[in-house]
């Protein structure tokens, strides 16, 4: 890399903190951190020309989990580990719409609906658990979350009732992220695109960060907010998940309003500008998906255009307008990794697919434990 002096002395000298990761965790971390340290020099490196991860790839959904989730979760988690995990994701979605403010975010609370298969037995196991989960959730949502509803949208191929969910919405992310950068910009924090942390070497009082262009700098704390791309820099229990996700024209007349899941939440779509966002499909392939490649497969593409001809839109033209992906952070734990690696090394990784609803939260606490 070649610097000129000022170059080096505007940006990489004298570094209180450096964050890796510009997405939704990097942002809080950095603008929690400038509350606490008014002066310090904040420095966050990001990889990509935006956040490059799932921060502005993903589907915009302000949820916290669909019925048939959390009685998966139930499965592997205990009662106060899946209460725990929901109550973050809640408050967490409260701090980024206090943060942020719902005009800003664009967020509206249309409920979520969760679709099920006539092929399986899903829909009964369900609603046979609905009153327990409700009784479990009360606590901290002071009333029913969900309940059964009928198949008003005239979907296919699927059940004919569904179950409704109150509480949870829908954001643009695009506007989130771009009001989290402006924030943090506005209260000095430097943001450098475009730049790639290969490895970092702790020393007695500072890090060594090492960049991609064999150029490496020292600060005093390091703070790694890289998610489903964690394992190039850190030893921990956290794997990439591609996501990959689709959007039609725009279509005319288009009646369907909310978020939606099925198949245990492994698809998902929402109306947004007259059109279907839709994405999914890592179940297909769990093992292919576990990859940081940022490539759609035709496996999953395929499966989703057929699911949206099939099952959302079957008496609807549509044209495909757009395809993409992101990368999660996942594990077989659900609760997210927020830890003091070493002296002056913190993370704060593996959101599990939930980043719109706990990243607020987990960059504060990943700034607090500095």
């Amino acid at each position: 890399m070649n610097l000129s002096y000022w170059e080096k002395t505007e940006w990489f000298s004298n570094v209180d903190f450096t964050i890796v990761g510009s997405g939704i965790v990097g942002l809080n971390t950095a603008i929690t951190l400038r509350k606490k340290y008014p002066n310090a020099k904040i420095v966050v490196l990001e990889r990509g020309m935006l956040p490059h991860g799932a921060s502005t790839k993903n589907a915009g959904f302000a949820c916290f989990g669909s019925i048939s989730e959390i009685l998966s979760d139930l499965k592997s988690h205990s009662e106060s580990e899946v209460l725990e995990l929901i109550e973050k994701r809640w408050k967490g979605l409260e701090l980024l719409r206090d943060n942020l403010g719902d005009a800003t975010i664009d967020f509206q609370q249309h409920g979520s609906f969760e679709l099920f298969s006539k092929e399986n037995d899903l829909f009964n196991t369900c609603s046979d658990q609905l009153q327990a989960v409700n009784k479990m959730l009360k606590p901290i949502f002071k009333e029913d979350v969900f309940r059964v509803s009928e198949n008003r949208f005239g979907f296919h191929n699927v059940k004919e009732n569904y179950v409704f969910n109150q509480f949870e919405g829908q954001i643009d992310t695009g506007k989130m992220m771009g009001a989290l950068l402006k924030l943090a910009q506005s209260k000095g924090v430097k943001i450098l695109n475009n730049v790639t942390v290969k490895t970092f070497n702790e020393r007695d009082a500072d890090v060594e960060v090492v960049l991609d262009s064999s150029y490496s700098f020292k600060t005093n704390k390091l703070l790694i907010a890289t998610n489903g791309f964690a394992k190039q820099l850190l030893n921990e229990a956290v794997e990439p998940a591609r996501a990959q996700v689709l959007i039609t024209k725009p279509i005319k007349g288009l009646h369907i309003k909310g978020t939606f899941h099925f198949d245990e939440g492994y698809y998902y779509f929402r109306n947004i500008d007259s059109r279907i966002l839709f994405g999914g499909g890592r179940n297909l392939d769990f093992k292919g998906e576990e990859t940081t490649v940022m490539e759609t497969s035709q496996l999953i593409q395929k499966q989703l255009e057929t699911h949206l001809k099939n099952i959302i839109l079957p008496n609807t033209p549509f044209e495909i307008d757009h395809r993409w992906t992101g990368i999660m952070g996942v594990g077989t734990q659900k609760k997210t990794i927020v830890k003091q690696v070493s002296a002056n090394v913190y993370c704060g990784v593996r959101l599990g697919g939930m980043g719109v609803a706990i990243g607020s939260l987990i960059g504060e606490e990943l700034a607090n434990l500095v």
